[in-house]
């Protein structure tokens, strides 16, 4: 009975599995002032994670460093400790490593942005205004797009009318109609005229 091995794992390979992907700090909300990130490890094997970040200064990371157990997860709590104006909207990034427990290569990253925003209903306001904004827009292409597909177009019932016209006029040739004889029509002319009314 030959023993199942495990493949070998890629440096930089494996897939990091954390929510939510973006946090947004709000500076008017002391309770927006923390946010969680969770990880997930569903694999068979432990997993050790580091959390680094390009403004280390403006937060604290509650357990920057851990492991996880094989099929569950662990909760980072993060907090903004630097809410000034000057910092509204610049984007910061966090990165959490993870690799096996019992190894130090980093089998696999993934990054995390992180956004200070200075009122939440202001963000509220805004998203609400993009949502009326993506309703109209999708109500002015329905609508056009109903009234082009509602009926014929004014060319082609003009186009129809004249068709029907031509077939009702006199071939070339009657010699006992009242219509002027510049107004008959040859055979070839009134095909052409039932061809297009049949399209």
């Amino acid at each position: 009975m030959q023993q199942k091995r495990q493949p070998e794992l890629v440096e930089g390979n494996l897939p990091v599995f954390v929510f939510p992907t973006e946090l947004i700090f709000y500076a008017d909300d002391q309770s927006k002032h923390k946010q969680v990130l969770t990880l997930y490890n569903p694999y068979e094997f432990a997993l050790k994670f580091k959390v680094l970040c390009t403004t280390p200064n403006k937060y604290v990371v509650v357990d920057a460093a851990g492991a996880v157990k094989p099929q569950c997860c662990v909760d980072i709590v993060i907090r903004h400790r630097d809410v000034r104006s000057c910092h509204y909207g610049v984007i910061d990034k966090f990165r959490l490593q993870v690799s096996e427990q019992s190894q130090r290569k980093a089998l696999g990253r993934k990054e995390v942005i992180a956004t200070l925003l200075p009122s939440a209903k202001e963000q509220q306001k805004e998203e609400e205004e993009e949502r009326i904004k993506e309703h109209l827009t999708e109500s002015i292409c329905t609508y056009s797009n109903r009234s082009v597909s509602s009926g014929p177009s004014l060319l082609t019932v003009f186009l129809g009318v004249v068709c029907i016209a031509a077939l009702m006029l006199p071939t070339l040739g009657d010699m006992e109609s009242l219509v002027p004889l510049y107004l008959h029509l040859s055979v070839n002319q009134k095909l052409v005229a039932a061809y297009i009314l049949g399209c």
